[in-house]
């Protein structure tokens, strides 16, 4: 299952991501977290504080990765006309979550009990000339090729605010938890997200976060309503680790916050994936952008990239 956060900046959907991840590696799930953030702090809220993470970025090395998924596939010709959005054909290497190959070998480490992957900063050769959309390129070729399974979780902390949509990669996720504070701006957010989530059958639950009091909580539910899935209460204990100043494990979280994670948990867990509608998605996205800007840009008809007898799955890894 494939799990996305999003939110305003500020409203905590990076320590949310790192404790969900968290709380699923400690139930033996395996989990895979990536940081698809213009700001990379999930290695520290996930409990890396040892220096820079020795974890090759994936934005730095799209060549790299294109080259590796695209695999014999003959309707990609080479690097060059693969662009972020090229869902995977016959002939395209499909990924099991953690699995023993290149692109996980290379790019996943262990912060703690979570695996993580990074997408890598917005550095100075990158200004003027790019989005940091280009970067995420990385993670929506990853989810497209990747085949998991029940009981299997990628985690990604998303872009703050409804910039997620500016790429297809909303649509890669089984489950979008939008974070909200119970301020207006929070809110704000919130109703940007839902409305772009619905244009598309998008699915959605909204998070509360740093409430303090039954005020606070109200205000979540006048505003949510029924959208409102759960909330987490204000908390010293990620003040303390977020300060430095505690070694005691996620296990002391507030019990609050524990049960508001196992809410999440039986929250992804209840819709299975349809793999069709997920496929087609990403079909119909990948069309989107070579309308607009990849055909041009290729000087070819990208169109032709779509195998019309393929979809991803559990099936597709056996052919």
């Amino acid at each position: 299952m494939r799990i996305a956060f999003v939110g305003k900046g500020g409203s905590g959907k990076t320590t949310l991501s790192a404790l969900f991840s968290r709380h699923l590696a400690r139930t033996g799930a395996p989990v895979l977290a990536i940081d698809g953030d213009i700001n990379q702090h999930l290695a520290e809220a996930l409990g890396h504080n040892d220096g820079p993470l020795d974890a090759p970025p994936l934005g730095a090395h799209l060549d790299r990765i294109k080259d590796y998924l695209r695999g014999t596939n003959p309707r990609i010709t080479s690097r060059e006309a693969m662009i972020k959005t090229t869902p995977p054909g016959r002939g395209s290497r499909l990924l099991r979550l953690l699995g023993d190959d290149e692109l996980h070998t290379r790019h996943v480490r262990r912060v703690g009990e979570v695996p993580l992957m990074v997408t890598g900063e917005f550095d100075e050769s990158d200004l003027g000339v790019a989005c940091y959309h280009s970067k995420l390129g990385g993670v929506e070729l990853y989810l497209s090729h990747l085949v998991d399974g029940p009981g299997e979780y990628v985690v990604v902390d998303m872009t703050a605010g409804a910039d997620a949509f500016a790429s297809g990669l909303f649509t890669r996720f089984d489950l979008t938890f939008l974070v909200a504070e119970p301020t207006r701006k929070g809110v704000s957010v919130y109703r940007q997200y839902r409305e772009h989530a619905q244009e598309f059958g998008i699915r959605i639950a909204a998070v509360g976060n740093k409430v303090t009091g039954e005020d606070d909580l109200l205000f979540l539910k006048e505003q949510l309503g029924d959208d409102l899935l759960t909330h987490l209460v204000d908390s010293p204990w990620v003040r303390s680790a977020e300060q430095g100043r505690t070694e005691a494990g996620p296990e002391s979280l507030e019990p609050l916050n524990r049960h508001a994670l196992n809410i999440l948990r039986e929250t992804v867990d209840s819709h299975p994936r349809n793999w069709a509608a997920l496929h087609a998605h990403a079909v119909e996205f990948h069309l989107r952008n070579a309308r607009a800007w990849a055909n041009g840009t290729t000087g070819l008809d990208l169109a032709a990239q779509v195998d019309p007898d393929f979809v991803p799955g559990p099936a597709a890894l056996v052919v």
